[in-house]
């Protein structure tokens, strides 16, 4: 699913008009971004959380140039969908 038809299904449950709800998911997403830059976690009860985590310093290798790399200690952004989320992906079936 894109953003635009995030939109569109939101518009359509909510019976908001798209610019409104664009302008709402687009003001969300800025301060899960800003609050996450700065070192904080984003906790969305019933969904889940953004958390940084920090990677360690390690050795790679570029086997194209067959040299090896340093990747320096590094920190990404993680999601951890709360228990209902992640059972409900578990029982899905292929």
């Amino acid at each position: 699913m894109t953003k635009a038809q995030l939109v569109t299904e939101i518009a359509i449950q909510t019976g908001y008009d798209k610019v409104t709800i664009s302008n709402v998911l687009e003001s969300a997403m800025h301060n899960i971004r800003k609050t996450v830059r700065d070192g904080e976690y984003v906790s969305l009860r019933g969904f889940g959380s953004f958390i940084i985590k920090t990677r360690a310093k390690k050795t790679a290798r570029n086997i194209a140039n067959n040299t090896t790399v340093v990747i320096p200690e590094h920190r990404v952004v993680s999601f951890r969908p709360c228990p209902e989320f992640a059972e409900a992906v578990r029982e899905i079936e292929y």
